[in-house]
């Protein structure tokens, strides 16, 4: 027998404590034992056995996907969902990219342990990478959390492990070799839950994943696979050397692409994206993927007055989100310029936007990001989060998930209550070019979002009984890879239904932008 239930606890609420309030609202929280917290995991899998993911196939009555989309594109900028759709159809890959509405549907039914964390909800592989701390030391995490909710923490690890599944098939690789790298993703998370399960609550807390950590894996990784390849013999010699060769390249596109983060940052994005007018920063104007607030304030039938204290109001309803520090440091900027721009794939169409500040001078810009927070694909299925401002409900999850997060996150209301969170633009962000990975590098990759992951939910969650759930063997490993094949032939038909429905006129895509 297996579960599709589960008792979920938000993001302020650790599932190793029993919670119980009083008719006068006095909250009282008993803390469970290790022993105890042990047994619920057990009891999960006499519920749900390991093996039962496995046998994943389409449900009765599935929701047509390409409808799905067509739901979320209702609420969009209707000029940009035509270039959502053609950034969606460059590949399978790039449309598993903007279908996570899609896998919310098919996720609501499958077996789960009722062992609830906090979600990232769209965790496929390219959602995670690197990013600068407060402390300016570069970490590896998981940086999108527009859909994150409380949830079954198999639904993470299930999106995960297809994504792994998908991105392999894309790049050529073998059927194994595609279902390796989806397996090596859950086997890291089941070994590094179980060390988490074992450390005192701090040092979850602090646990993180440097750079210097990133190039000595890589460098692990790579020693690995030549001393496999010195003593390889016969036919495995030639393919041994092979994935040695592999290895050191990655181990190389490793230390490229933390050299490269270095200079995302926001003097990198004035070059970029700005022109100097009359001897001040603007925003140029690139249409239709960025459109200054100057050009948009006709399109929306507002004057240049409008648009600014439009712009004034809003940052100070964000200001007002901010820790007092980080509003102390704010105020140090000015606004010199706003624009519309798209940003991602299954992001293009929501009300995203940058602001240009500046502070002592033309040469210390700073820019922000506002992005439009909708409904969690997974609150139909999970129930609504605690949070009735979605931009707070991602700023909050993201908190709880990353070792470290951007200072000057935040959330406000639009004046078409519309909700947004705010970020800065480029902070030493980073992520690796999976298109060109082979499959030792994918599978590495695939392990270090793996560890990562299970961090993140091991900070939300309780590790004890994750642990205890998944100890014992790789069954879940094997469970889970199998999923993950299963859903990379769904999303093969559901991309193929989605090109159709282009090439027959039911959807407008605009290629190439």
């Amino acid at each position: 027998m297996t579960s599709t239930r589960h008792d979920r606890a938000r993001a302020d609420k650790k599932p190793m404590t029993v919670t119980k309030t009083a008719p006068e609202t006095v909250t009282e929280t008993v803390h469970l034992s290790v022993g105890e917290r042990t047994a619920i995991g057990k009891r999960a899998r006499s519920v749900t056995p390991l093996s039962g993911h496995s046998g994943w196939s389409a449900a009765a009555g599935r929701p047509d996907p390409v409808a799905v989309l067509q739901g979320q594109d209702r609420s969009r900028a209707p000029d940009l969902v035509p270039i959502r759709h053609g950034r969606m159809m460059a590949s399978p890959f790039t449309f598993y990219r903007g279908a996570a509405a899609v896998m919310a549907a098919d996720l609501k039914d499958t077996p789960v342990a009722g062992l609830d964390v906090q979600l990232c909800g769209d965790a496929h592989l390219l959602n995670f990478g690197v990013f600068a701390s407060p402390e300016r030391l570069l970490l590896f995490d998981v940086n999108d959390f527009d859909e994150t909710l409380s949830g079954p923490f198999e639904y993470d690890l299930k999106r995960l492990a297809a994504s792994l599944a998908i991105a392999g098939r894309t790049n050529g690789f073998s059927e194994p070799d595609a279902r390796g790298s989806a397996a090596a993703a859950v086997t890291a998370y089941r070994e590094a839950m179980a060390e988490f399960a074992g450390m005192r609550t701090m040092e979850i807390w602090y646990a993180r994943l440097s750079e210097r950590d990133l190039i000595a894996a890589g460098h692990g990784i790579a020693k690995a696979e030549e001393a496999e390849a010195k003593a390889a013999k016969g036919a495995r010699a030639k393919k041994a050397r092979k994935e040695a060769k592999a290895a050191r390249k990655a181990e190389k596109r490793v230390g490229r692409t933390a050299e490269k983060a270095y200079g995302h940052n926001s003097l990198q994005a004035l070059a970029k994206l700005s022109e100097v007018v009359d001897g001040r920063h603007q925003i140029a104007s690139q249409p239709p993927v960025l459109v200054p607030a100057r050009d948009l304030a006709a399109t929306y039938g507002l004057s240049a007055e409008d648009t600014a204290r439009t712009i004034s109001g809003q940052l100070h309803a964000y200001r007002a989100t901010l820790p007092d520090d980080r509003r102390h440091l704010l105020d140090r900027f000015e606004i010199m310029d706003m624009a519309r721009k798209v940003v991602g794939v299954g992001s293009v169409g929501t009300r995203d936007y940058i602001v240009l500040l500046q502070g002592r001078d033309t040469s210390d810009p700073l820019f922000l990001q506002i992005k439009e927070a909708t409904a969690s694909v997974y609150e139909p299925y999970l129930g609504k989060s605690r949070y009735r401002q979605h931009g707070e409900r991602v700023v909050q999850g993201q908190r709880m998930m990353q070792a470290a997060s951007d200072i000057f996150l935040g959330w406000t209301r639009g004046p078409d209550r519309r909700h947004f969170y705010w970020r800065q633009l480029r902070d030493m962000k980073g992520t690796p070019q999976v298109e060109s990975m082979r499959p030792v590098a994918l599978a590495f990759y695939a392990r270090i979002c793996g560890w990562t992951l299970a961090r993140a939910h091991a900070r939300s969650g309780d590790p004890v009984a994750i642990d205890a759930y998944l100890k014992g063997s790789d069954a879940f490993d094997t469970s889970i890879a199998e999923f993950a094949v299963r859903y990379a032939d769904q999303n093969e038909r559901d991309y193929a239904e989605f090109t159709r429905a282009i090439r027959s006129g039911r959807l407008q895509a605009t290629e190439g932008i």
